[in-house]
C-alpha cells in the first residue's frame, strides 16, 4: 500500500511537469508573430491553436463586392434639385426686389420727378439737338428749350383751369336741371320708384355728408400736404430736366462708372437703345394724344357738349396712361354729355370716342411708334395695374414706357452675351468661320 502510494504521487508529479512546460510552450508561441504560408494560410501546427480574444485577422487580397453607401447629393432627384436651385435664385431675387421697393416707396416723390424728368427730357431733347446743328451753343439751346417747354405746359394748365373756372356756373345750373331730369325719369321708370324714396336717398346723403364733415375736413388738410408735396415734385422734376438736356451724356458716363467693369460694355451698349425707345414712345404717344384731343374735343364742339376744350385736354393727359387714361377721360365726356345734353347727345359722344380710339389702336400707334416700342396689350394692362397699385397714378403712367425700356434693354443684352459667347468659343477660322460668325440682327444687308 505504501509503494502503490508513492508511485502515485511520483505519476503525478511528473504530470504536473509536463503540464507546466506545455503552457509554457503555448506562452512562447503566442509571443511571437504569426508568419503565414504562401497562400495566406496560418503555418502549420498551428491550426487547433485557439487564437485570443483581441486577435484580428489580416484582409483579405481580394476587393470585397460590397458597394459603398450613396452620397446623399446624388440621392435626391435630379428634377428636385433643379426645382430648389431655381427656388432658392428665386426667391433671392423676390427679396432683392421687395427691398427696392421699399425703398422706393421711401423716397417715392423724389423716383417719380427723377422719371418724370427723363420723360420730359426725352421730348424736349431733340429741339435741343435740332438747335445745336442751327448753330446754337450747347447752353443757348438748352435754355431755350427748357423755357419755352415749360412755358407752353404753364400755359395749357393756365387755360384748362381758366376755361373751367369759366364754365363752373353753367355746369353746376345744368347739373342741377340734370339731376331734376333724373329724378323725373325715375318717377316715370318702370323701377316703380316713388319720390318718397328719393328724397330719403337725399336725406341719407346729406346726413352722411354732415356725419363725416371731420374726416371730408382731415382729407383737405391732407389734400394741402399732397399741394405741396405735388409742387416739390414739379420742381425737383424741372431741375433734373435742366441738368439732363445740358449735361446728359457725361450723366450717363457717370452711371456707367458704378457698375463692375465686366458689364460696362453690355450697358454703354443697351443705353442708347434703351434712350432711343423711350424718345420714340413719348413723342408718339404725345402725337397720338394730340390727335385724340383733337379730334374728340371737335366732335364734343359739334355736338353741344360744354367745355369741349377742357374735356380735351384731359383726354390729351389720360392718353398718357394706355387703355385705363382713355376709358376715363371718355367716361368723364359721356358724363357731362349726359347731364348736359341728354342720353342721345351721350351716345353719340360715345360713338366718336370709339371712333377715334379704333383709329388710334390700328392706325395711329402702329405708324407712329413703330414695332420697337410695341408691347402687348396684356403687357399693358398688367403693367398699369402694378404702376398704380404702387404709385397711383405717376406710376401708371410711367408702367408702360418702364416695360418697354425694359424689354429693349433686355433683348439687347442678351444678344450681346450669345455674341460674345460665339466670339470666346473656339471655332474654326478662315472661310469656314463666315458660317458660324455672329450677325447684328438690327444692321441693314445693304449697310
Amino acid at each position: 500500500m505504501r509503494r502503490w502510494g508513492a508511485g502515485f504521487a511520483t505519476n503525478l508529479a511528473t504530470f504536473a511537469d509536463r503540464l507546466q512546460e506545455r503552457r509554457a510552450a503555448v506562452e512562447r508561441e503566442e509571443d511571437l508573430p504569426a508568419v503565414p504560408g504562401e497562400d495566406g494560410a496560418p503555418p502549420p501546427g498551428t491550426e487547433r491553436a485557439e487564437p485570443r480574444a483581441e486577435y484580428v485577422p489580416p484582409p483579405p487580397s481580394y476587393a470585397p463586392a460590397v458597394s459603398a453607401p450613396r452620397d446623399p447629393v446624388h440621392a435626391v432627384p435630379w428634377g428636385v434639385r433643379v426645382a430648389a436651385e431655381v427656388g432658392w435664385r428665386f426667391l433671392v431675387l423676390a427679396g432683392a426686389l421687395y427691398v427696392l421697393m421699399r425703398v422706393i416707396s421711401a423716397v417715392e416723390l423724389v423716383v417719380l420727378a427723377f422719371v418724370g424728368s427723363l420723360l420730359t427730357t426725352a421730348l424736349l431733347q431733340p429741339t435741343v439737338a435740332m438747335l445745336k446743328r442751327a448753330g446754337l451753343p450747347r447752353g443757348l439751346a438748352t435754355a431755350v428749350t427748357f423755357i419755352g417747354g415749360f412755358v407752353i405746359i404753364g400755359l395749357v394748365g393756365w387755360f384748362v383751369a381758366w376755361q373751367v373756372m369759366e364754365n363752373t356756373d353753367m355746369l353746376s345750373q345744368q347739373l342741377q336741371d340734370g339731376i331734376g331730369q333724373l329724378k323725373k325719369w325715375l318717377l316715370n321708370s318702370p323701377f316703380h320708384v316713388t319720390e318718397t324714396q328719393i328724397n330719403q336717398i337725399a336725406k341719407n346723403l346729406q346726413h352722411a355728408i354732415g356725419t363725416n364733415a371731420e374726416q371730408i375736413t382731415s382729407a383737405g388738410l391732407q389734400g394741402v400736404t399732397v399741394v405741396i408735396e405735388v409742387f416739390t415734385g414739379i420742381f425737383l422734376a424741372m431741375f433734373s430736366t435742366l441738368f439732363l438736356l445740358y449735361d446728359g451724356r457725361n450723366v450717363w458716363q457717370w452711371v456707367l462708372k458704378l457698375f463692375p467693369r465686366d458689364a460696362r460694355e453690355g450697358l454703354a451698349g443697351a443705353g442708347p437703345r434703351a434712350w432711343r425707345t423711350l424718345t420714340l414712345y413719348v413723342r408718339g404717344t404725345v402725337i397720338v394724344a394730340f390727335i385724340d384731343a383733337v379730334c374728340i374735343g371737335v366732335g364734343l364742339y359739334f355736338l353741344g357738349v360744354p367745355m369741349a376744350v377742357p374735356l380735351a385736354v384731359v383726354i390729351f393727359l389720360g392718353a398718357f396712361i394706355p387703355l385705363v387714361g382713355a376709358v376715363a377721360s371718355g367716361a368723364l365726356a359721356m358724363i357731362v354729355a349726359l347731364v348736359t345734353q341728354g342720353p342721345f347727345t351721350m351716345l353719340m359722344v360715345l360713338v366718336v370716342v370709339l371712333a377715334v380710339q379704333q383709329i388710334e389702336g390700328h392706325i395711329l400707334q402702329p405708324f407712329i411708334l413703330g414695332r420697337a416700342v410695341r408691347v402687348h396689350p396684356l403687357g399693358v394692362v398688367l403693367s398699369v395695374a402694378a404702376g398704380s397699385l404702387i404709385a397711383g397714378i405717376g406710376g401708371a403712367v410711367v408702367a408702360v414706357p418702364l416695360v418697354a425700356v425694359t424689354n429693349t434693354v433686355v433683348g439687347y443684352l442678351r444678344a450681346h452675351a450669345q455674341e460674345a459667347a460665339l466670339l470666346a468659343a473656339p471655332g474654326p477660322h478662315g472661310s469656314t468661320a463666315v458660317e458660324v460668325a455672329p450677325v447684328r440682327k438690327d444692321v441693314p444687308e445693304d449697310s
